[in-house]
């Protein structure tokens, strides 16, 4: 049975270096959960042929641009053809009111039901309930309200040992206060903005570099570690790769196109 990520944006606040904003898609065993829609998502669906209509809940950290600035795009285009299907959105509150804004003014109307979910992003959160998989919600340390994400198999395949997971943070700052919501998980995503030569650059910015990424890790005692969002000023992501495997060694780069069984 199929658990894994697909990633589809590695870059922080501009597409740079032939690298896309932010969103990742999760297959659960056939079901597929969109989590963040930078700039050009559906373009990198498309690239990938993976069917956005298929998608049946997507999930939002929070509202800096390159994490959702691609969501109207993908829900307009979800709408053109012809989706009559239900979608989830999880997202913080604000979104409703931005969404609705711009199909008011474009007058357009859906032709499928959007339920919107919003977050509390200051606590722990049971966000979804379904027979075989659980998604919980938890706040991450950054410039404005933003939650992480953690996704849970409630009973494993027969030929696999143990229930799979993925944890996903997108911006944050270090925080060791995550560690218990990710403990053992079996893939965390965990931002890493800078190196550690500008770690109070990171501090500033309530960003993470690639060393505390995998000290995170290394804490919560994961299996392995994707590293992402990196920042513009690195065309080269490798130095990053190899500052946070000098910590944690089971670190992979999120890199477009990437496939991770989980």
């Amino acid at each position: 049975m199929t658990f894994s990520l697909t990633v589809l944006g590695s870059n922080a606040a501009v597409p740079a270096n032939n690298r896309n904003l932010s969103a990742h898609l999760l297959n659960a065993n056939e079901r597929f959960f969109l989590i963040d829609c930078g700039e050009g998502t559906q373009f990198q669906l498309r690239k990938y042929h993976l069917s956005f209509q298929r998608i049946k809940h997507i999930f939002i950290s929070h509202l800096h641009g390159d994490h959702f600035f691609g969501l109207i795009g993908l829900l307009n285009s979800m709408h053109l053809l012809g989706r009559k299907e239900e979608l989830h959105l999880y997202a913080p509150a604000m979104l409703y009111e931005i969404i609705n804004l711009q199909l008011e003014v474009s007058q357009t109307i859906l032709k499928y039901p959007l339920i919107f979910h919003p977050l509390c992003t200051d606590s722990y959160d049971l966000i979804l309930d379904q027979d075989r998989l659980s998604v919980h919600s938890f706040p991450l340390r950054h410039s404005i309200p933003t939650c992480g994400f953690i996704f849970r198999e409630k009973k494993p395949p027969r030929k696999v040992a143990g229930a799979r997971s993925y944890a996903y943070c997108s911006d944050t700052g270090y925080s060791e206060a995550i560690i218990p919501f990710i403990h053992e998980v079996g893939l965390l995503y965990h931002e890493a903005t800078f190196m550690q030569n500008l770690a109070s650059v990171a501090d500033e910015k309530l960003h993470a570099t690639a060393m505390e990424a995998a000290s995170v890790a290394v804490k919560a005692r994961v299996k392995k570690l994707l590293i992402g969002h990196f920042s513009a000023r690195y065309e080269d992501i490798g130095p990053l790769l190899a500052e946070a495997r000098s910590v944690y060694p089971e670190t992979y780069a999120a890199e477009e196109g990437l496939l991770l069984n989980i």
